[in-house]
């Protein structure tokens, strides 16, 4: 077999664009098909990118979110030199650039961003239309390639193990992800959510509460809204969130990383949208409802609403999310 080139991806810190960033993997295997890439990312993106078969290894990166630790970030990167012939470098920080740079990656690439020149060997321009829509600025890096939706690998046994164990069957149930990570002008309210997982109740399918600890408080409050709803917040890894949300019949959720998810495992998917575009980071699936008011004042992209009224979100009705997530349920099931 013919070798082919080391790769070293920096990754990016949120569930969704991690998840968006399989657009670039896949252009780079499709460039280089015996290449080896490796991401550098944060130790909780390991179960995520083990998911993605383009992937050789994840690297825990060593550094907090945000802090610079210059001399760190120039120690860490001259542990990895020899080992890698070109680096993408995904974030738009100055320092995201520094570790290929201190690795002596010949070739490293990324969008000019903070100015990198010099840190950066190949500066891909990026479009004024393109600045908010992740997944297609990702893919540009690889300068070529076919686009592709991400697609996450799904481990059956440990499904079938959580399903088990929640007392949950397969494909008669809705996942409902509340959460979201960047902020309160992202998330539909609870009691919104609460009276949608009533109306699929009353369809006779189950509710299962997804997300992290952070989003306990409201998954909480929706399940007190809405007795008989699991609520498993805080309660599953993120390998069993994409394998309980491939399980499911339909899932409903936020602008969210657990959304991109979703549209990965190929679960119909409707994305309820407050403070950021749908024309900006859809679910990058056929089988998806994209529900957004398109307010004057939408997309502010700010994790607090500037007004105090969260309009966008509070004056988008129950009604409509679940007429949504209706025609959803009326697809067939992919095969």
């Amino acid at each position: 077999m013919a070798e082919g080139p080391t790769i070293l991806v920096i990754g990016p810190r949120w569930v969704g664009d991690m998840v968006m960033a399989q657009c670039l993997f896949a252009a780079l295997k499709e460039k280089h098909p015996h290449a080896a890439i490796d991401v550098l990312a944060p130790a909780w993106a390991a179960p995520l990118v083990k998911r993605m078969p383009e992937i050789r290894s994840q690297i825990d990166f060593p550094l907090m979110p945000g802090a610079l630790e210059f001399r760190s970030r120039r120690r860490f990167g001259r542990l990895l030199r020899g080992r890698y012939d070109m680096a993408y470098v995904l974030p738009g920080s100055w320092k995201s650039a520094l570790i290929p740079f201190f690795a002596r990656i010949p070739h490293r690439v990324g969008n000019l961003r903070e100015m990198r020149y010099g840190l950066l060997t190949d500066v891909v321009p990026l479009p004024e239309a393109l600045k908010r829509r992740t997944a297609r600025a990702y893919f540009g890096l690889a300068r070529g390639g076919t686009f592709r939706a991400p697609r996450l690998t799904v481990d059956k046994a440990n499904q079938a193990d959580l399903l088990a164990r929640f007392g949950l069957a397969g494909q008669k149930f809705v996942a409902l992800m509340p959460g979201a990570e960047f902020g309160p002008a992202k998330r539909w309210p609870s009691d919104h959510y609460a009276g949608l997982a009533r109306d699929m109740m009353a369809r006779g399918l189950g509710v299962v509460l997804l997300g992290s600890k952070n989003d306990a408080d409201v998954t909480g409050e929706i399940a007190a809204l809405a007795p008989g709803a699991v609520d498993l917040a805080g309660k599953t890894r993120l390998e069993d969130a994409i394998d309980l949300i491939a399980a499911a019949k339909l899932a409903v959720s936020n602008d969210s990383g657990l959304m991109h998810v979703a549209a990965a495992v190929g679960t119909p998917i409707v994305a309820v949208y407050g403070s950021t575009s749908p024309q900006n980071t859809p679910p990058l699936s056929e089988l998806s409802e994209l529900i957004w008011l398109h307010l004057s004042c939408s997309p502010c992209h700010k994790k607090v609403c500037p007004l105090g009224h969260l309009n966008c979100l509070k004056t988008l009705d129950v009604a409509r999310v679940t007429a949504a997530a209706d025609r959803l349920l009326e697809v067939p099931a992919a095969a």
